[in-house]
């Protein structure tokens, strides 16, 4: 059975873990980096990008989350997480992690009170996803390599990368399962290609 883990620094945490747990995989709230090393696969989920930063540095998780990606083990970010997963991010001068060759716009959507839900055409997952969007970002630029998953208004909501997923919504929030099943065997896959 392959295990996933969710970054339980601050977030969404048990609603992915739920999601998760739907799919048939074990998952596991991660909240000591010794624990990564269990993993096949890591979400970062929603929450507050800078503050989630701080709390990564002070626990050493983001050259631990950096090497993960690097062993080849899939990693998806949502909301928040898309945003750690950027390598540039619109009027900041750092990148968080860099993982995804994007540059990105925080709170593009607004702030909390502008949140929406919207169905969306999701590239390999499927027609009409409910997506909720919390004061989400979105990718403003994406390099050739990097797949446009999903648009929302012409704005880049969801994308691919190697082993790297992300969105701008929150797809553990809706009872459509689709999306984290769709990660889920993007990380059963390397799991094989690894062990191969």
């Amino acid at each position: 059975m392959i295990k996933i883990g969710v970054l339980a620094l601050q977030g969404a945490v048990r609603e992915h873990i739920r999601a998760i747990e739907k799919t048939g995989a074990s998952a596991l709230e991660i909240k000591q980096v010794g624990q990564l090393k269990e993993l096949d696969g890591l979400i970062l989920p929603g929450g507050e990008s800078t503050t989630m930063r701080r709390l990564m540095d002070s626990y050493g998780f983001t050259d631990a989350i950096r090497d993960l990606k690097r062993e080849g083990k899939p990693i998806f970010g949502t909301c928040a997480g898309l945003i750690l997963m950027a390598s540039a991010i619109e009027g900041q001068a750092d990148a968080h992690l860099g993982l995804m060759d994007m540059t990105v716009a925080r709170n593009a959507f607004g702030r909390q009170v502008a949140s929406f839900e919207a169905k969306l055409d999701v590239k390999h997952v499927g027609d009409a996803f409910q997506a909720v969007f919390i004061r989400a970002p979105y990718i403003t630029e994406a390099a050739p390599d990097v797949e446009v998953l999903a648009v929302y208004q012409d704005r880049i909501v969801a994308a691919k990368q190697d082993n790297c997923l992300c969105t701008a919504f929150h797809p553990e929030l809706t009872d459509d399962n689709r999306l984290i099943a769709y990660f889920a065997e993007m990380v059963e896959q390397s799991k094989k290609t690894l062990a191969s």
